[in-house]
């Protein structure tokens, strides 16, 4: 359904072909960061915001994370990005002006904005606190928002969005290591608890140790599980065992290891977004066990099911959660200590980390400094 969403966006774009310039469509002006076509590149970018609506908060944007999904949005490696694009949807700052009903946030108040700015709010999905698989989810760039103008994202020097997709930072919750749990967070918080996977005595397998993978880790343990982690990488074992405190450690290529372990995973969160084997992931599970996928690779994977039909086990999808869900996260990262680990940027060094980013060189997160270092990239 997204993809036919996103579809339809880039023909009413296109059919429209922007009736007035981004930097004229609304009365407040923005300066960020844009990719124009599906090389990726990334430069200056003058485009402009709504006014703040009644129910809307505006805030100074200070940090963004850069997941993986932009870097795949930027070079349209999923076939329905639109142009131009100001990525970003890990976004923290500090609140400048709120609208005259809203009660969730005041003037000061640091806060961000994650994947979504609007649904429906009507829908099944949305009266259950579930925005994030409403049909007519709005996600908060490269959407066409409910005015008709496209949505940007958070490689910007502000954000304005309905208080309801806004969540607010706890004080101890640092900003820079607090953006990325807006999408990355989120994104293993949600199948953990929904999956049955966040209680003590649980046995959790956390596959790919990268931007999701390393704070799926971090939730896992806070949560009561027991942590495997599984990766290509060897090299990875010290960090995720004696960094990040994962129990055990399996290198997926290596057949004795993956062997002595089949059987032994209550549940699996997949975060890997290239293609990948899974079938031997699926050997891993008890009967009953659950492969979660959260990784969104760009081509599909390769599945036999019998595999699945042997212990009755389950091959599932996940998304980031709602907005109640995402506020909970914030909220028990906050009391537990959980942040990212980060690589704070400057502005002008965006396009380097999205090669890095492709080559999986970042431990773990790219966090841009936007408060910063934005300004001085403006001509």
């Amino acid at each position: 359904i997204l993809c036919l969403e996103r579809l339809d966006t880039f023909r009413l774009l296109s059919a429209s072909k922007m009736a007035h310039s981004p930097e004229e469509e609304h009365p407040v002006k923005a300066f960020g960061w844009a990719a124009r076509d599906t090389s990726g590149h990334l430069s200056p970018f003058n485009f402009s915001r709504r006014a703040t609506g009644d129910e809307d908060v505006r805030f100074k944007v200070l940090y963004c994370g850069i997941c993986h999904s932009d870097l795949h949005s930027i070079k349209n490696e999923w076939g329905f990005s639109v142009y131009p694009m100001v990525p970003g949807h890990e976004i923290v700052g500090e609140v400048t002006e709120v609208g005259s009903k809203v009660k969730k946030v005041k003037v000061g108040d640091k806060v961000g904005v994650g994947c979504m700015v609007g649904a429906c709010h009507a829908c099944d999905n949305c009266n259950n606190d579930l925005e994030n698989y409403c049909p007519k989810m709005l996600l908060t760039y490269s959407s066409v928002y409910t005015d008709g103008t496209l949505t940007y994202g958070g490689y910007s020097d502000s954000m304005v969005a309905n208080e309801r997709y806004i969540v607010h930072f706890p004080e101890n919750m640092p900003l820079d290591a607090g953006a990325p749990l807006l999408c990355a967070g989120i994104t293993v918080y949600s199948p953990l608890k929904y999956f049955g996977l966040a209680e003590p005595g649980k046995h959790v397998g956390i596959v790919g140790l990268g931007g999701l993978g390393h704070v799926g880790v971090k939730f896992a343990k806070a949560l009561g599980a027991k942590v495997t982690v599984i990766s290509t990488s060897p090299s990875k074992k010290d960090e995720a065992l004696n960094q990040l405190g994962a129990h055990s450690f399996l290198v997926s290529s290596d057949q004795d290891q993956m062997q002595a372990a089949m059987g032994t995973l209550d549940g699996i969160i997949d975060t890997v977004s290239a293609v990948h084997p899974i079938v031997p992931l699926i050997g891993l599970l008890k009967s009953h066990g659950k492969l979660i996928l959260v990784g969104a690779p760009e081509k599909p994977l390769e599945l036999a099911v019998f595999p699945l039909i042997v212990g009755r086990k389950v091959l599932a999808g996940s998304g980031i959660g709602g907005m109640k869900e995402t506020q909970e996260m914030i909220d028990f990262a906050a009391k537990h200590n959980i942040t990212a680990e980060i690589e704070v940027i400057s502005m002008e060094y965006v396009n380097t980390a999205m090669e890095r980013l492709a080559k999986n060189d970042v431990r773990y997160r790219f966090v841009i400094d936007v408060g910063n270092t934005l300004a001085a990239t403006k001509s």
